[in-house]
């Protein structure tokens, strides 16, 4: 899987919406490739959409479609300022990955000095997430292949995210924990209170 992260500040949210409803609608049926994506404006104005793809060239070719670059014309009005896209060829899903489900996804990003070994932590953790905390759904870590990282868990509801975010950790798993925190460095959080979750149909 390849995952592009769009993202940058609305200026336009109901003009965002339109567009984005519209690509849905019209686009993403000939994306060949596309296989969904996850999109919110968060509540300081970033919007952000992790788009899924088959492969980076899934990807490239869907970029390149004239319809995809005249969509694209319109929605970059509807932004202020800059729109950053961010490249990430290596992905790992976990618990079964993103949930269209979810009531509320909450995405993270930051820099690390070992993004294979914070896989390895996820992959040791395994299903026990899911024990400490039955609100969470699945989730996707994805890498830039450099330092840089993105990561978004899915919950049932953003209550019950709260409700749960200062569960004890066992002490079997705490320095898994506390490993993982480390390497995560300087987080940004951004929440999706009302995420789009879509998914492609499979042909």
């Amino acid at each position: 899987m390849f995952i592009q992260v769009i993202q940058g500040k609305v200026g336009d949210e109901a003009g965002l919406q339109r567009c984005m409803d519209r690509w849905n609608e019209e686009l993403a049926p000939g994306a060949t490739g596309y296989l969904g994506s996850t999109s919110g404006t968060c509540s300081d104005g970033t919007f952000i959409c992790l788009a899924r793809f088959e492969s980076q060239e899934a990807a490239l070719r869907n970029s390149e479609r004239p319809e995809q670059g005249a969509w694209w014309a319109e929605t970059e009005r509807c932004f202020d300022g800059p729109v950053t896209f961010t490249d990430c060829a290596e992905v790992t899903e976990w618990m079964g990955g993103g949930s269209d489900h979810a009531g509320f996804v909450q995405v993270m990003e930051g820099h690390t000095s070992d993004a294979h070994r914070m896989v390895d932590l996820m992959t040791q953790v395994g299903d026990r997430v899911h024990e400490l905390r039955p609100e969470i759904i699945g989730g996707t870590l994805c890498s830039d292949g450099k330092d840089g990282y993105v990561e978004a868990v899915y919950f049932t509801s953003e209550k019950e995210a709260r409700l749960h975010e200062k569960v004890e950790v066992p002490d079997d798993l705490r320095s898994l924990f506390e490993e993982e925190t480390e390497l995560m460095g300087e987080v940004s959080y951004y929440d999706m209170r009302e995420p789009m979750l879509v998914s492609a149909e499979r042909k």
